[in-house]
């Protein structure tokens, strides 16, 4: 109990002698230095709500305005057109106020309103600039002189630096499509997957919902985007991830890797301290601003969606789940063989040092107690079915010292665990070795890990690291940011000593992490073990294959006047017309709406009439066909990003009917047809951050996700430099028809046909063995 005595300020007895008062001056300290960090937190907040609020102007410019009105007053002219002698007439009367004060004050009363006025009306023309896109639609490097005019203005309207959510009240809304295009660009993207019968029933089905039920539906998204900043986010947040029942765990939830060829300490205790102290870091930049907003590269464009990355949790629900977000929290919780600890990593006021972090973590190593009753796999009730888990919360975690230590891992900023397991490329066989890696990091032991968190960092016995991340409260990219700048910072800026050790000292006083206390009923620990059995179930079923190809990158592909991303889409949909025995499938791949405020993501069908022809007619050669595809694909992005895509619409339309009670045979049907190639691309957002020229080791091999239909794929990939394709794929084992190794051979071979087509003399691509730092491996 030596943490709850520490915890106590002051304590008291009674005597005969009277009250005997003993304080903790140590506790005392401690709460005056933590409530100075708070103030001043609050402060940071209402200063960058100030800034934020007026941007793009400055607060410095009301003062510039004021003074340039009365500089004029003085000249005996009146720009406020009799506005202030107006002012000046209501002003209440006072004896102490004489006529010259009174003008004064009418001034700056009537300069204040001409400058939010004026702040009004430029935010209004950015917002108005920002909803332009044409210029995504031009051809690359041959850009329109009404571009080039906008991009001026982008910029003249856009202030100077801006703080990471300056540009939020700017961003337009997301347009609502209308319901002919929307049903003519879904019957062009099914086409290929439809015979002339099935096609023309489709189309029938279309045509009639067109022409009744859907203009009906229309009205009232309409209305909803009149009212709402964006008309798909909250409903694709509810419906699609809160209230899906089954697992979180695989079929949501999502992972990335560490460094593919290097370790930077082979110390996991060190590592923690290291990008724990990182990651806290980051949060301060964060709470205070000093990211900058993200921008599409090349352009003037913002996104921002970075608010409920930390102190985040999702709380299960029986009919739907909630999205938990505190205010910042001063620990982290840690697991370790079975046991969860509450770990602190601010002291009196300050973050401790990443040495600091990595004593405190060793002590956790070290600490030989074992699990309470029940503890040592809580964490798969996170694990398995969403109901059964809300209703073990209700009844088992609601009150007493489970209710306080739910509380503390719900509340916590993050979640680590600490991992026996060795994990990387490493051994005889690295290819098998990446596999294994990717599956712990997707599900662990299906106890290890507290998948309701917004991430959970783990930190394996080699050094080796990785997160996953929970998806409802934000995407993949938000994610990435935060990991990119944490793996920098371990190791391009924190580093380590000669001895793989965190750098610094160690106050050796810093209290013991505090384990946290559980009192399972048998009743419960049998529904962790259902809970398990159901999450096991769906972890062993999972096939992935994650390699990193090096033939050639997107320097070679953009040599060939061909987007990178167009031409892997045309790979992935020839390998799988290869590996399926000559077939196409309805085939999705996410695309950012982030132009828009509160924007998600949206659907790109990559399979299209234009690829599924290129795909048919590879036999012959036929480049022209490429060409067309790709185009075609750079096309369909292009109306995903700006607000034209195809699913989102009819998703909120199925909605509109479910809240109407109408039943719509066409949207029915859309929306049950599976994903069987679902793709998506984890962009690298932060290039200055990592020198792959001369240190191409230092790259993560990106990350992945499950399957999203039982007989699909899911293909990750992650372009790094000019000369580095990652893929990361997953299936399942009980599908007879889908295998991850089979499909990523079918991407190998598809790559390397696709760039023999395009090259001007088509040579078979080399393979310098001695660019590859290989030498680097994990051991």
């Amino acid at each position: 109990m030596a943490e709850a005595h520490q915890a106590v300020a002051f304590q008291f007895t009674v005597t005969p002698e009277g009250i005997d008062l003993q304080l903790s001056h140590q506790a005392l300290t401690e709460i005056y230095l933590s409530g100075v960090r708070s103030w001043k937190k609050r402060i940071i907040r209402l200063k960058n709500s100030v800034i934020t609020g007026v941007y793009p102007a400055s607060p410095s410019s009301w003062l510039f305005v004021v003074i340039a009105i009365l500089a004029t007053m003085y000249t005996r002219s009146d720009p406020s057109m009799g506005l202030i002698a107006k002012i000046q007439e209501h002003l209440p009367v006072s004896q102490s106020m004489s006529t010259q004060c009174q003008a004064v004050v009418s001034a700056v009363l009537f300069s204040t309103m001409l400058w939010l006025l004026l702040i009004f009306t430029m935010r209004l023309c950015l917002k108005q600039l920002l909803s332009y896109h044409r210029w995504m639609f031009e051809q690359h490097a041959k850009m329109s002189t009404t571009t080039k005019v906008w991009v001026a203005l982008v910029r003249i309207f856009s202030g100077r630096k801006p703080l990471l959510y300056s540009y939020q009240g700017s961003l337009p809304n997301l347009p609502v499509p209308a319901v002919k295009d929307t049903v003519k660009r879904y019957l062009e993207s099914v086409r290929p997957l439809m015979d002339d019968t099935e096609y023309e029933r489709m189309t029938k089905l279309a045509s009639e919902f067109e022409s009744s039920l859907g203009n009906r539906l229309q009205w009232y998204l309409k209305l909803k985007a009149l009212w709402a900043a964006n008309y798909v986010s909250d409903w694709w947040e509810e419906y699609v991830y809160l209230r899906g029942r089954s697992p979180i765990m695989v079929n949501s939830n999502y992972y990335g890797m560490d460094f593919l060829y290097v370790t930077p300490t082979p110390i996991q205790a060190a590592r923690a301290g290291n990008s724990i102290h990182a990651f806290f870091l980051y949060r301060r930049k964060l709470n205070r601003e000093e990211i900058k907003p993200s921008r599409i590269p090349g352009t003037v464009i913002p996104l921002c969606a970075f608010e409920r990355m930390f102190d985040t949790c999702r709380i299960p629900g029986t009919l739907t789940d909630t999205v938990q977000h505190w205010q910042d929290s001063d620990y982290i919780v840690v697991y370790h063989r079975g046991r969860y600890f509450r770990l602190k990593v601010y002291q009196a006021g300050r973050l401790l040092s990443p040495r600091e972090i990595e004593f405190q973590i060793q002590r956790i190593l070290d600490d030989s107690s074992s699990p309470s009753k029940g503890e040592a796999k809580l964490g798969a009730l996170t694990a398995g079915d969403r109901i059964p888990w809300a209703k073990a919360r209700a009844k088992y975690f609601s009150s007493g010292v489970n209710k306080r230590s739910l509380d503390c891992i719900e509340k916590a900023a993050f979640f680590v665990t600490l991992d026996d397991d060795e994990q990387g490329m490493m051994g005889d066989d690295p290819a098998a070795s990446l596999d294994r890696y990717a599956k712990s990091l997707l599900h662990g032991k299906c106890y290890d890990r507290w998948f309701d968190k917004s991430f959970s960092v783990v930190y394996y016995k080699n050094g080796k690291n990785g997160i996953n991340a929970e998806h409802s409260f934000a995407d993949a990219p938000v994610i990435a940011h935060l990991w990119e700048y944490a793996l920098a910072t371990d190791s391009f800026q924190l580093g380590y000593n000669t001895e793989g050790h965190c750098k610094g000292e160690v106050d050796s006083s810093l209290p013991q992490p505090q384990k946290l206390n559980w009192e399972i009923p048998p009743e419960c620990e049998e529904q962790i073990s259902q809970s398990l059995a159901v999450a096991q179930a769906l972890a062993d079923d999972v096939d992935f294959h994650v390699f990193s190809f090096r033939d050639f990158g997107k320097g070679k592909v953009k040599k060939c006047r061909a987007s990178p991303d167009a031409f892997i889409q045309m790979v992935l949909q020839l390998a799988y017309y290869r590996v399926s025995g000559r077939t196409f499938c309805l085939t999705y791949e996410a695309s950012m709406t982030r132009l828009f405020r509160e924007g998600r993501t949206e659907t790109v069908r990559s399979c299209s009439n234009e690829s599924s022809a290129f795909v048919r007619a590879l036999e012959d050669v036929c480049r022209r066909l490429f060409r067309a595809a790709s185009e075609k694909h750079q096309q369909l992005y292009r109306l995903a990003m700006t607000g034209a895509g195809i699913d989102r619409h009819l998703f909120c339309l199925y909605v509109v009917s479910k809240y109407l009670g109408v039943e719509s045979s066409f949207l029915k049907e859309v929306l049950s047809e599976p994903w069987r190639l679902s793709t998506s691309q984890t962009p690298v957002q932060q290039v200055e951050l990592f020198d792959l020229v001369n240190h191409p080791e230092y790259m993560s091999c990106g990350g992945g996700f499950g399957p999203v239909a039982d007989d699909g794929y899911g293909v990750s990939y992650y372009i790094v430099g000019e000369n580095i394709i990652n893929f990361h794929i997953s299936c399942k084992h009980s599908c007879p028809d889908t295998d991850a190794h089979k499909f990523g051979d079918q991407i190998r071979k598809a790559l390397n046909d696709l760039i023999q087509l395009l090259s001007p003399n088509p040579k078979e691509p080399s393979k310098p063995e001695e660019s590859r730092p290989e030498a680097k491996k994990d051991k």
